[in-house]
C-alpha cells in the first residue's frame, strides 16, 4: 500500500512539474510580449521565446528598434518585456550569466565592469524598456488571455545621476519617475503607474 501510495505521488508531482514547465504555442508566447509593446510598434518588434525544448529562439522576426521576450515558461505568473535594440547587449549578457548561475549582484558587477573596459556595449543615448506582468491566477498560457495586467516603464540612461536628470533618487507620489543605479552603467529611470483597485 505505501509503495503504491508513493508511486502516486511520483506520478502526481511528475505531472505538475511538467505542467508548470509546458512550453505555450508560438502565437499564444507572441500574443503576450505584444502586451508589453506601445502599439503602433506592435507588428514591427522583434520577438524571442521558447521552442517546445525550452530554448531561447527567435520566434518572429523584427522591422523596427524594438526587440521583445516571451514569458519564461518556468517562472511563476506572466512577465514580458520589450526594449530597444540597443540594449540587447546588456540584456543578451544578463541572461547568459543568469544562465551560468550568477546572482543579481554577481551579473550586476560584471556587467559593470565590462562596461567600464568597453567590453560590453551600451546605448550611447537614452533606450526604453516596456515590462508588463500579471499573477499566475490572471494568465492563461493556453490562449494568452490575462486579466489585471501591470506595466511600468524604465529609460535607460548609462552612468546618469539624479544630479544630470533633476530626478529624486525615490519617487513621491504615484508614478513619479525616479532614478535608479545612478553613476553606474546600468542607471535608469524607473516610472511605475498606480496598479488599479481590484474589481476596476
Amino acid at each position: 500500500m505505501k509503495k503504491t501510495l508513493l508511486v502516486l505521488a511520483l506520478l502526481v508531482a511528475g505531472i505538475s512539474t511538467q505542467a508548470q514547465t509546458t512550453i505555450p504555442a508560438a502565437e499564444v508566447q507572441i500574443k503576450t510580449a505584444m502586451l508589453a509593446v506601445p502599439s503602433e510598434k506592435q507588428k514591427g518588434a522583434a520577438v524571442y521565446g521558447y521552442n517546445p525544448k525550452g530554448e531561447l529562439v527567435l520566434l518572429r522576426k523584427g522591422t523596427n528598434e524594438l526587440i521583445c521576450l516571451a514569458d519564461d515558461p518556468k517562472e511563476e505568473g506572466l512577465s514580458v518585456s520589450c526594449y530597444h535594440r540597443d540594449l540587447e547587449p546588456f540584456m543578451a549578457r544578463g541572461r547568459e550569466l543568469r544562465q551560468a548561475g550568477k546572482d543579481t549582484k554577481e551579473i550586476f558587477d560584471t556587467r559593470e565592469k565590462e562596461a567600464k573596459s568597453g567590453k560590453l556595449s551600451l546605448p550611447k543615448q537614452p533606450a526604453s524598456l516596456f515590462v508588463y506582468t500579471a499573477s499566475d491566477e490572471n494568465y492563461n498560457p493556453a490562449n494568452g488571455e490575462v486579466k489585471e495586467g501591470y506595466l511600468r516603464y524604465v529609460v535607460y540612461i548609462p552612468y546618469a545621476t539624479a544630479e544630470s536628470t533633476g530626478l529624486p533618487l525615490k519617487p513621491e507620489g504615484p508614478a513619479m519617475p525616479w532614478i535608479m543605479y545612478p553613476g553606474t552603467h546600468g542607471a535608469h529611470i524607473m516610472i511605475s503607474p498606480p496598479k488599479a483597485k481590484e474589481g476596476q
